[in-house]
């Protein structure tokens, strides 16, 4: 199988896997424009799944390192199946709730709190399972993290018609941000972190990624079955208006959402061995910035806030920058 074998193209695939985790909500904005998100979120389920299945059997199936994907599963034990489905089922219900925030408030504003909030959960929760790297870089960073979302907040504030909706979005993104911060956890602790030799009932990052998207997939039936019909956020649905309202176009944008999103995370996996978990985590959910970009500057999300709040904008991407440098040199 491929194995990522140093640390400068570790690197190089978790800003790939910041480029997409920060780019996937481009897909929801386009589709919520012709049918309402919660369908959409259906088919971003299916890419994530079909995704990972194709990067098992090709990427994780060929080659002379590791176990090839059949040979993993059939020797898995279920404690690692289930850890990683269950990362799978932690983060659906924290990605739902960041997918409705972002149909209240948009991307530069959920994804900056929501994730970025994620971000210095995750790399704590990481760094104190397998504390690998410089404690006093890794957490300097996360710290000019925390100001860059505090700084998001305030320049949100300033967008004029606030109204308790939005609010509201704020909140779920919060509460998106915590849940969504422990879910890579269950995934690290269902592999083995030598991916060469693998350890006996371990599972490789391919296999990992397969029970995770299972977890996205199965759990949705249950969440977002929830959000069609008792909606937190938007109109209610059914899955009626899935099959009758779906064009091959609008299906086409949320499984390509989820396909984006999908590759991401296989890359950011692959990457963890020699980056370890919490920088390769740390440094894919660089995302916010990646999105709040989309948000600010092709979406126009701040367009009616005073002018003085480029400058906080520009300062939190400034922080954000610094603070994933830090993250990334902690390990070098």
């Amino acid at each position: 199988m491929f194995i990522v074998e140093n640390y400068l193209l570790a690197v190089v695939l978790c800003i790939i896997t910041m480029l997409c985790w920060g780019s996937w909500a481009n897909t929801q904005k386009l589709a919520s424009q012709k049918w309402n998100f919660q369908l959409y979120y259906w088919d971003y389920s299916i890419g994530v799944l079909l995704i990972a299945l194709i990067m098992a059997f090709t990427l994780g199936s060929f080659g002379e390192q590791g176990r090839p994907f059949i040979e993993d599963l059939s020797q898995a034990d279920s404690s690692a199946l289930l850890s990683a489905f269950i990362g799978g089922v932690v983060f659906n219900g924290a990605n739902l709730l960041l997918v409705i925030a972002i149909e209240i408030t948009g991307m530069a504003v959920a994804f900056p709190v929501g994730i970025g909030l994620a971000l210095v959960i995750g790399v704590m929760d990481n760094y104190l399972k397998e504390p690998s790297a410089d404690s006093t870089l890794i957490f300097t960073g996360v710290i000019l993290i925390v100001f860059a979302i505090i700084l998001n907040a305030i320049a949100y504030k300033r967008l004029p018609n606030q109204s308790s909706g939005s609010f509201k979005g704020l909140i779920i993104a919060l509460i998106a941000g915590v849940a969504m911060g422990f879910f890579y956890g269950f995934v690290a602790e269902s592999m083995s972190m030598n991916f060469v030799t693998p350890k006996i009932g371990k599972l490789t990052p391919y296999t990992a990624l397969v029970a995770f998207s299972f977890g996205i997939f199965i759990s949705n039936f249950g969440f977002n079955t929830v959000n069609m019909y008792k909606p937190i956020a938007g109109e209610q649905t059914s899955y009626h208006q899935y099959f009758k309202l779906g064009t091959p176009q609008l299906h086409f944008i949320g499984i390509l959402g989820g396909v984006i999103w999908g590759i991401g995370m296989g890359l950011n996996i692959l990457a963890s061995e020699v980056a370890s978990p919490a920088v390769s985590y740390g440094l894919g959910q660089g995302a916010t910035m990646v999105a709040a970009f989309w948000g600010v500057v092709i979406w126009k999300e701040f367009k009616t806030a005073p002018s003085s709040t480029s400058k906080l904008l520009n300062f939190m991407f400034l922080l954000f920058i610094i603070g994933l440098g830090l993250i990334v040199y902690s390990k070098i």
